[in-house]
């Protein structure tokens, strides 16, 4: 049963109707109606077959303003690296103590990167961050030497996201705190990033569907033709 607060969101603006993103924006704004910061998420309909590889969807890109989320990052590296990824901010650095720490189910971090010469060692927990999302990928920028950067730039709101099963791409756009510029221009510079990332073997209409939704409220329809049109 939804609730009287959700119910009430609800009126606050025309389920059917396929808004502008700039109005989608300001209709998720109106349905906040919780104590806490809720975060804003993107949900893109694709037309690609995520069961065929060369129709995956992949990508990352560095949001203009930020999630507005503290993120905390395990980095693997050795040596001299493992002083450039402290000293980059990283909260976590180590190696064979955080594999065995992760393999007895030990989860405190957001994101995960590593020195490319340690992911033969990282692929062992490939069972347990893959499915989280979690696992380092060079596609992404989480596999690298230069860790300061890495680091820096997930610090800044870099996000990463990928088609699932289903062809949806789910990806954070900032808090409900955000003012409407903040949330839009962030939402913009997604939706252009998830457009680049077309691979080549997507035929036919590419954005079918985009929801912008807050995470106790209700989702709300962009139009994505005019979205396409509008990022051009």
């Amino acid at each position: 049963m939804a609730g009287k607060k959700y119910i009430e969101a609800l009126k606050k603006f025309e389920t059917q109707r396929l808004y502008k993103l700039d109005e989608a924006v300001d209709a998720v704004k109106k349905c906040l109606y919780v104590k806490f910061d809720e975060t804003v998420d993107l949900a893109v309909r694709l037309g690609v077959d995520p069961k065929h590889s060369d129709q995956s969807v992949r990508g990352s890109v560095l949001l203009p303003h930020g999630t507005g989320k503290k993120v905390k990052i395990l980095v693997f590296a050795k040596g001299e690296k493992e002083k450039e990824a402290r000293d980059a901010g990283a909260d976590y650095v180590g190696a064979e103590d955080f594999i065995e720490k992760i393999t007895k189910g030990w989860m405190d971090f957001d994101r995960v990167v590593s020195t490319p010469d340690l992911m033969g060692m990282v692929g062992k927990l490939g069972r347990i961050l893959g499915p989280r999302g979690l696992m380092p990928n060079p596609k992404v920028g989480t596999v690298t030497f230069d860790l300061a950067r890495a680091v820096k730039d997930i610090k800044q709101g870099k996000v990463e996201y990928k088609v699932d099963k289903a062809g949806i791409v789910h990806v954070p756009v900032g808090k409900g705190s955000f003012d409407t510029k903040q949330l839009l221009e962030n939402a913009t510079t997604i939706i252009e990033s998830i457009v680049k990332a077309k691979p080549a073997a997507s035929k036919g209409r590419y954005l079918v569907s985009i929801t912008m939704s807050s995470t106790m409220g209700p989702g709300v329809k962009i139009d994505p033709i005019v979205t396409a049109n509008m990022i051009g």
